[in-house]
This record gives C-alpha cells, sequence and structure tokens, in this order.
C-alpha cells in the first residue's frame, strides 16, 4: 500500500530534515506541527500544517493540536474495512500513512535540578503518545517511526517501493508500544514524588521504596548461556538509555560471555570498587576467594592469589586501576576465564591476546561505582526490592568491647576485612593482614563451620591476623576458633543475646574486639 501522506511531529530534530527531504522528493505529502513545521520549511521542505489539514487552530498554549479525529481517524483507518471507507468518505477524513514522532524528553527533564512540579506537569507529552499508540494498533495500514535510527531504513523501502513491508510496520510498531509502555512508567514513578495541597502541586520527598516498580528493558546481547548450557540467557539494559557500568563494558577479547561469566565480574567489580589503594580481586563461584589492595597493582594481585592458588584456577579478576604489563604477566601464568579493570595498557593487551579465550572487559568511567539502583529478586508469584547495601562504618559507632583496644594496624586490618565481608555470602568470615586476605569462609549454615573453612583454605600463617564477621558471632566458638588459628583482633556487628559470653572469651584470649553495628548479610 503506497504511502501517500506523512505526518512529522518530533521532539528530537536528529536527522528529521534529511528524512522529510527524501519523502518530498517521493512526492509524499508531509503534514506537520509547531516547531518541526518551522525547521522544515527553512530546510525547503514543503510542509502542511496539522491545523490547516484539521481546520481546527491549536489551543491551550499548544496541548491540543493533534487530538482531533481528523488526525487519529486518518490513523486509525483500516484500508480494507468497508465500514471504514464509508465513514471516512463522509466525514472528509483523509488516511494517514505515516507517522514519524517522538517525544517530549520527559526523563531528562525530570533529572534537573531546580525543576518545579508546574514545570515536570507540562512535560508530560499527551499528543505524541497518542498518536504513536494509535498509528501501531493500525500498523497493517500504517507505518510509525519513533527512533530517528530507523529513518534510513525507512526511506530506503520507500524509495525502492514506495510502499514499507508488513513485517518492518510490525516490528516499528512493537518498538512503538515498548516506548510508550516506558515513557508511561517513568511517568508514573515521578509523580510519586509529588503531593497535592490546598493550592498547587509540590515535590515531596522520594519514597524509600516506590509504591510500583516499572522495568522496561531491552535486550542487549545474547549470553553463551545461562548458569548451565541447557538454559538460555541474555543481557538486558533499560530501554531508551545508555548502558551503564558493567553493562557497558567493552569486551576487548575472548570467547563469548556467558550468564555466570556476568555474576562473577559484577561481584569482582563492586568488591574492587570498596577501595582506593591499587586493589585486585579474585572471584570464583561468586564469591572472593582472594582480594587485597597495596601500592602497586602487581603486588596486590600476588597477595589476592596467595590466599587461595588452588581455588582462583578458574577465576574471575578485577582491578581499579589500568593493568600494567607487569601485573598482566603475573596474571598469565593462572588460567583466568574473565579480567575487567578500568583498562589495559597496550603492552597488556599483547601479552594477553594469547589467550584467546580470556575475556577482557574494559570497564567504562562509572564502571568503579557501587550498584545504587533496587535490587529485584524473582520469587514464585512476586518479586523482592530492597535498597542496595550501602552501609559504611559510622566512626561514632564503632565500639571497643574488650578489655584490650586494638593497635592502629589491627584497626586497619579489620576495615579492610570488613569491607571484604561485605562480598562473602553468609555466613561470611575473613581472615585479614596488611591489606591482604588470608583465608575465606563463605555460605555456611554454622559460623563456626565458616572460621573452620577460612582457617582450612588459608595457605600462609594466620598468626598475627585479624577476622571479619558480617553478622554477630552466636556463642563463643567461632571466636574460639579464629584465636586458635592466630587471630588477634575481631570486627564483627555485635547484637547477639549471648555477646556477653563472646566478650569475655576474647578477653581470655587476649583479643580485641570491635562491634560496628551494622550487619553484612549477603544471600
Amino acid at each position: 500500500m503506497a504511502v501517500e501522506r506523512a505526518l512529522i511531529s518530533v521532539f528530537d530534530k536528529t536527522g528529521i530534515v534529511e528524512f522529510a527531504r527524501r519523502l518530498a522528493a517521493l512526492g509524499i505529502e508531509i503534514l506537520s506541527t509547531g516547531g518541526t513545521s518551522k525547521l522544515l520549511r527553512e530546510a525547503g521542505v514543503t510542509v502542511r500544517d496539522v491545523a490547516e489539514f484539521t481546520g481546527w487552530p491549536e489551543m491551550l498554549g499548544g496541548r491540543v493540536k493533534t487530538l482531533h479525529p481528523k488526525v487519529h481517524g486518518g490513523l486509525l483507518y483500516r484500508r480494507k474495512n468497508a465500514q471504514d471507507q464509508k465513514q471516512v468518505a463522509e466525514h472528509g477524513i483523509a488516511p494517514i500513512d505515516l507517522l514519524v514522532v517522538n517525544l517530549y524528553p520527559f526523563e531528562a527533564t525530570a533529572a534537573k535540578p531546580g525543576l518545579t512540579a508546574e514545570e515536570l506537569i507540562e512535560n508530560i507529552d499527551i499528543g505524541g503518545p497518542t498518536m504513536l499508540r494509535s498509528a501501531a494498533k493500525n500498523f497493517e495500514s500504517v507505518t510509525v517511526v519513533s527512533d530517528p535510527v530507523d529513518y534510513r531504513r525507512v526511506a530506503q523501502e520507500l524509495e525502492a517501493a514506495r510502499e514499507t513491508s508488513l513485517a518492518m510496520r510490525f516490528e516499528l510498531a512493537r518498538k512503538v508500544f515498548a516506548t510508550t509502555s516506558r515513557y508511561d512508567g517513568l511517568i508514573t514513578t515521578e509523580l510519586e514524588r509529588l503531593s497535592p495541597s490546598a493550592t498547587h502541586l509540590a515535590f515531596g520527598e522520594k519514597p524509600v521504596l516506590p509504591e510500583r516498580v516499572h522495568l522496561a528493558l531491552e535486550k542487549q546481547q545474547s549470553l553463551r548461556y545461562g548458569e548451565n548450557p541447557h538454559q538460555a540467557a541474555a543481557l538486558y539494559v533499560p530501554a531508551g538509555s545508555a548502558p551503564t557500568g558493567l553493562a557497558a563494558a567493552e569486551q576487548l577479547q575472548g570467547k563469548e560471555l556467558s550468564y555466570n561469566n556476568y555474576v562473577d565480574l559484577e561481584a569482582a567489580r563492586s568488591l574492587a570498587a570498596e577501595f582506593t589503594q591499587p586493589a585486585a580481586v579474585i572471584v570464583k563461584h561468586n564469591t572472593p576467594c582472594g582480594t587485597a589492595e597495596s601500592e602497586t597493582l602487581l603486588d596486590a594481585y600476588r597477595k589476592a592469589l596467595a590466599t587461595d592458588p588452588v581455588s582462583a584456577f578458574g577465576g574471575v579478576l578485577a582491578f581499579n586501576r589500568v593493568v600494567d604489563a607487569g601485573t598482566a604477566e603475573e596474571v598469565a601464568k593462572l588460567f583466568v576465564e574473565c579480567i575487567a579493570a578500568p583498562g589495559f595498557d597496550e603492552e597488556t593487551k599483547t601479552i594477553f591476546a594469547a589467550k584467546k579465550n580470556l575475556r577482557l572487559l574494559e570497564l567504562p568511567p562509572d564502571g568503579l561505582e557501587p550498584l545504587r539502583e533496587l535490587q529485584l529478586k524473582r520469587i514464585l508469584g512476586g518479586m523482592l526490592a530492597q535498597q542496595p547495601d550501602l552501609g559504611e562504618i559510622i566512626e561514632d559507632q564503632l565500639s571497643i568491647v574488650t578489655k584490650r583496644a586494638p593497635t592502629a594496624r589491627e584497626m586497619q586490618g579489620m576495615r579492610f576485612a570488613w569491607k571484604v565481608s561485605k562480598h562473602v555470602k553468609s555466613n561470611a568470615i575473613v581472615f585479614a593482614k596488611d591489606g591482604a586476605t588470608l583465608g575465606v569462609g563463605a555460605g555456611q549454615m554454622s559460623r563456626v563451620d565458616s572460621v573452620k573453612i577460612a582457617v582450612m583454605k588459608a595457605h600462609v600463617s594466620l598468626a598475627g591476623s585479624v577476622v571479619a564477621s558480617d553478622a554477630f558471632f552466636p556463642f563463643p566458638d567461632g571466636v574460639e576458633e579464629a584465636a586458635k588459628a592466630g587471630a588477634v583482633a575481631v570486627i564483627q556487628p555485635g547484637g547477639s543475646v549471648r555477646d556477653n559470653d563472646v566478650i569475655a572469651a576474647a578477653d581470655r584470649l587476649g583479643m580485641a574486639m570491635v562491634f560496628t553495628g551494622i550487619r553484612h548479610f549477603l544471600h
């Protein structure tokens, strides 16, 4: 079905003049409104105002200009329906075969500092989504373009056959409904910040957890497989926004990534982001098996590897600095699945190029930021949501609860171990010394068993080490096992009904113990 008439009304003017010129060259009549009409006329494109087409002027400050039966009748008219043919003839409705619309930038407007409630409301596009939905519903007859990236291929089809294929029209219609769905979700989310008063709308405090969560995601890439080869998997990113964080990392080499690779990379990346000094993290099965910070990346890596070199085999690594050649040469001695870092120097790339299957991911500038969005987890019939764990040690809430206070060196070690424990599956136990983990126990049903596993996994002496526990010790046995292995200081949240027993055990063993008052369960 040939395209005879197009309506163009866009906020984002990218590429629209060239697209309109190609339409005009085919003899397609172009209807337009406001700023789009002005721009096209100035570019020498013949345009007919929508107001002339409908016989009805724009009004209410531009709020009403396309909300008219001649516009929506022209878009919704089913060309092969006899009753529709009769009615459009009776009411003088001309078909609109191509609609080109994109929406007010509500998301960008909502993010502006100092925005008033009135400005937010005025940037809710009404006519645009309404036209898009009308055209998309009637995709059998109408081509609808909501994204400038599609201008070229639509123009090419029209130039080849003066019409578009049904497959393209259907694809573009699906994109429209995804766009309007996301747009309405953004509006709903932002309106939760507004509170009505007797005279006006005003911004209130943003709710800690929203009443509604709207997810609009689009597939960025298919993954090699899910947790197991028989499970399909893909990476999805927020629709309509540029990818950020790990999702925006550039893969420089290596095999296709799997679901597990991304899970481990996120675990490694988020822990590496905790440190200001050069740091190295080795993750295996979503749990750090070695972490260290030092004056150089090479030294940090060597210390991290020394924690558990057996588990490190086939692990996933993350660094918080550009990887240099010296570090790369050491890493190359070990079989590693993936490495994420802010960058890799040219000599490093050459060294790693010899390992064809090794995946290298270069993180974007925001790639070492903490996760701040709601954390979501599906259950049968619902979704759990929580704030991310951004809890930090608050100095004036730290309590030294034993007779012996920790030394400055012990306190420094405990701060390091505490950061790592936040990223270890609970029940989590971390032995550390001099900015490096020495033993890690994770995911056990009993905390004392986590202590024993951490001791067992240690490949160096634990004498003089400190130990961090993500939650309180329910009994003295965990502290006693840690002391038996050589630990001299403990950092833990406190809060057990047997705290006094645990403190007494630490005093008896000559250990220093600090309570943080904050827990770091990771399930």
